[in-house]
């Protein structure tokens, strides 16, 4: 039974990383997330933290289009902005995990970046705010205060970042094969649907 590639894009709070993790424990499959910054950083050799503030960036260029290549950092010179170039290494990074076989990939992209893929599966979790705020603060140690501007702020981050780098509409429920509420069907129950699905489709294959 070959399991699909499963791609996640997550509001921030709604505890989609940690879905994916459980879906893909569940099934047996590689989970992908903050592996692949891991993975671009040492492409590109540059350490994480200083590669963190990047990611979700909205790029300064737009060469990204023309230097889709097995070796994108060295390709670009010193004059492309570092977002640029992680975004071009963590596209080739999530390519190449996919060719692979199944796998849950969180973010970056992935469900356009792998839109052309027969064996895509591509869901979004989303929540009311009052459980994201809830979440954000007992797993991420958030405070009380900070909640409230720092929700809106992220996600703002991840659609521009989306928007702009797929031409697309983050939000779109079209862009994806399953929308999850996991503030109505918890992180368990969401993880269980999407495990659920995985099997039909792989049943179909």
């Amino acid at each position: 039974m070959k399991h699909p590639i499963i791609t996640i894009e997550r509001e921030y709070g709604s505890g989609g990383s940690v879905i994916g993790k459980l879906v893909a424990e569940q099934l047996h499959i590689p989970f992908y997330n903050h592996d692949i910054l891991e993975m671009a950083s040492e492409r590109l050799g540059v350490p994480v933290a200083k590669l963190e503030g990047a990611e979700e960036s909205s790029p300064k260029s737009f060469l990204y289009a023309l230097l889709m290549n097995s070796d994108p950092a060295r390709t670009m010179g010193d004059n492309i902005p570092v977002s640029d170039k992680l975004y071009i290494t963590e596209t080739q990074i999530i390519k190449e995990l996919s060719a692979g076989g199944s796998c849950v990939i969180v973010g970056r992209c992935a469900n356009w970046i792998l839109r052309d893929d027969p064996h895509r599966f591509s869901t979004f979790i989303y929540a009311p705010k009052a459980f994201r705020r809830a979440y954000a603060m007992s797993q991420y140690g958030v405070s009380e205060k900070e909640v409230d501007t720092l929700l809106p702020r992220i996600d703002s981050r991840r659609e521009k970042f989306y928007n702009i780098n797929t031409g697309g509409n983050w939000h779109d429920k079209g862009s994806y094969a399953l929308c999850i509420n996991s503030g109505l069907l918890g992180i368990e129950g969401s993880a269980g649907l999407i495990v659920s699905a995985a099997e039909h489709l792989a049943e179909k294959v």
